[in-house]
C-alpha cells in the first residue's frame, strides 16, 4: 500500500468544518460517519436540486444550502474538507473546484473512468496541499475485516488462492431514483459497466487490501440486454494473480427475476479464500441471500462460525467516514484509501477491459495508459 504525503498535513485541533456536495442516494449511507461524531459540524449542503436541499437539511438544521460549489465558495462560510458524491463523469471537476478552494476531500468511487483524469486529480490535491481520499468502505465491513484479520494470522496456513462470487438480481433492495440508474446507464455506454466497474470496484479493492499488487489480469466481459437498448456487464469472469503469487478469480453473474432481501441494493457477494489448513469465508455483504453466519472459518474437520459481527452494510460506511474525519483530526496511519491506492484499484479495473477486448489475454496494470 501506498504512504500518504502526511508531512505536510497538519491536524485539525477542532471538529471538522464539512459540506456535502451531492445529496443523492448514496449520501443516506455516507452521512452516518458524520451523525452523532463530535469530530465534525456538518456546515453546508450543495445539490441543484431545490427539494434534495430541503430534504436534506431536515438532517442538519443549522447548515445552509447551495446549488452548486461556486455558490459555496463564494460564501463567508469557512470550510475544511468536502464529502463529494458526485456522478463518475463529474468527479474531476468537482475535485478540482474543491481542491482550489483549499478543502479536503473524501470522493465517492471509483475515483475516474480513466488514469488520465485521476492523475490530473491526484496532482491537483498535490498542488493544493490537500488530501484527496477515495472512500472504500468495504475495508470497514466488519466480516471482511474478520476475513484480512484470519489470512494475516496464518492460521489458514500458506493462502493456495480465492475466489469472488456475486450475483446482481432484478428484485428486491430499496428504491433507487431513475436518474441514477440513468447515470449509470450512460456509464455503461462510455465502456463503464455498473456491476464491473462500478460495484465492481470494491471487489477489486478487497483483492489489493488483502493480498496486494496484482502483476496480471485476464477477463472475459459479458453483456446481457435486460430491456432494449440498455445492456448490463454479466455474465463476466476476471482472474488475477498478485505479485506475491496469489491468484484469484470472480464470477459475475446476473440473474434479473431472482429475488434478494436486502436493505439496500441487490447483490449477493462472497468472499473465500483457501489456505493449506482450511478456508475462511464471507457470506454475504450488500443484501441477505445465504442465511448462515457472515463468516466462517473452516479447520482441521471443524467449522467455526461468528454470529455477533455488525454485518449490517451501512456500518461500514460509518466506521469508513469516522475513520475519515478521525485522520483529519490526527493524521495518523493509513488513509484507505488514498489516491494513489485508488489510480491502482483503476488500473486493475482498466486491466480487465482491456483484456477481454483482446480475447482474454494476459495483461499488466502497470503496462495500461
Amino acid at each position: 500500500m501506498h504512504e500518504n504525503a502526511t508531512s505536510r498535513f497538519t491536524p485539525i485541533d477542532r471538529p471538522i468544518r464539512a459540506a456535502f456536495v451531492g445529496l443523492g442516494r448514496i449520501y443516506d449511507l455516507n452521512v452516518r460517519g458524520y451523525v452523532d461524531n463530535n469530530d465534525v459540524e456538518v456546515v453546508a449542503l450543495v445539490d441543484p436540486s431545490e427539494e434534495r436541499r430541503a430534504q436534506r437539511q431536515a438532517d442538519w438544521p443549522e447548515a445552509r444550502t447551495f446549488a452548486s460549489i461556486d455558490e459555496l465558495a463564494s460564501s463567508d462560510l469557512d470550510i475544511d474538507a468536502v464529502e463529494v458524491l458526485l456522478p463518475i463523469a463529474l468527479h474531476e471537476e468537482g475535485v478540482t473546484q474543491c481542491l482550489d478552494h483549499h478543502w479536503h476531500v473524501n470522493l465517492q468511487k471509483p475515483v475516474a473512468n480513466d488514469l488520465a483524469s485521476a492523475e490530473r486529480m491526484r496532482a491537483a490535491a498535490r498542488a493544493s496541499g490537500r488530501q484527496l481520499r477515495v472512500m472504500e468502505n468495504y475495508l470497514f465491513y466488519e466480516p471482511l475485516r474478520k476475513l484480512k484479520e484470519t489470512i494475516d494470522s496464518g492460521e489458514l496456513g500458506s493462502i493456495s488462492g480465492y475466489h469472488l462470487k456475486m450475483v446482481a438480481s432484478g428484485r428486491g433492495g430499496w428504491d433507487v431514483p431513475g436518474d441514477t440508474y440513468q447515470r449509470q446507464f450512460e456509464q455503461a455506454q462510455r465502456g463503464r459497466g455498473i456491476l464491473l466497474f462500478d460495484d465492481g470496484w470494491h471487489k477489486l479493492s478487497t483483492a489489493i487490501w488483502l493480498f496486494g499488487p496484482v502483476k496480471e489480469v485476464r477477463a472475459w466481459v459479458g453483456t446481457t440486454e435486460i430491456v432494449p437498448g440498455i445492456e448490463i456487464d454479466a455474465p463476466t469472469t476476471v482472474l488475477w494473480e498478485h505479485v506475491n503469487g496469489i491468484r484469484g478469480v470472480w464470477d459475475i453473474t446476473l440473474a434479473v427475476d431472482m429475488y434478494l432481501r436486502s436493505d439496500y441494493y441487490t447483490n449477493d457477494e462472497r468472499w473465500e479464500v483457501t489456505g493449506r489448513r482450511g478456508f475462511a469465508r464471507v457470506n454475504r455483504c450488500t443484501g441477505r441471500g445465504i442465511q448462515q453466519p457472515s463468516f466462517e472459518v473452516y479447520l482441521d474437520g471443524e467449522t467455526r462460525a461468528y454470529h455477533a459481527l455488525d454485518d449490517d452494510w451501512a456500518s461500514s460506511f460509518r466506521d469508513s467516514g469516522r475513520h475519515w474525519l478521525r485522520w483529519l483530526r490526527e493524521g495518523e496511519g493509513p488513509l484507505w484509501w488514498g489516491v494513489e491506492d485508488a489510480i491502482e484499484v483503476l488500473r486493475f479495473a482498466l486491466s480487465a477491459y482491456e483484456s477481454s477486448a483482446n480475447g482474454g489475454v494476459g495483461v499488466d496494470p502497470r503496462s495500461v495508459d
